[in-house]
C-alpha cells in the first residue's frame, strides 16, 4: 500500500505520468494496491483463528500496522529520500512496539 498511496508523489522526479490527471493516478494506485490485496487477504485468512490460524483479529491488525510502518519507513528513507528520521518518530515506533507487546500478552 505504501507504493500505491505514496509512490505517485515521486512521479514528478521520475517523469512518469508527470502530467497525468488525478483520475489516472487513482487508477494506477488501485492497480498497485490490487496486488497487495492478493497477498494480504489470503494471509489474514490463513492467520485468522477463525480458520485455524494462531491470531485473533486484533493481533492481525496490529501486525499489519507494524509491517506497514516498517515498509513505509524504509521507503521514505531509502527510496524516496525526501524525509529525515527524527527522535519523535522513533518514540512513536516504540509505542507501536509496546502495542504489539500488549496485544499479544496473554
Amino acid at each position: 500500500m505504501t507504493l500505491a498511496w505514496y509512490g505517485h508523489l515521486q512521479f514528478k522526479k521520475l517523469g512518469w505520468f508527470e502530467n497525468s490527471g488525478l483520475f489516472m493516478i487513482i487508477l494506477l494506485s488501485w492497480g498497485l494496491a490490487f496486488f497487495e490485496y492478493c497477498f494480504q487477504v489470503p494471509a489474514n485468512r490463513i492467520g485468522s483463528s477463525t480458520y485455524g490460524g494462531p491470531y485473533n483479529l486484533f493481533q492481525l491488525k496490529i501486525l499489519q500496522e507494524v509491517i506497514t510502518l516498517v515498509v513505509f519507513t524504509v521507503m521514505a528513507l531509502y527510496v524516496f529520500k525526501t524525509e529525515t528520521f527524527r527522535w519523535n518518530y522513533l518514540a512513536g515506533f516504540g509505542c507501536m512496539i509496546l502495542a504489539v507487546y500488549f496485544i499479544f500478552k496473554k
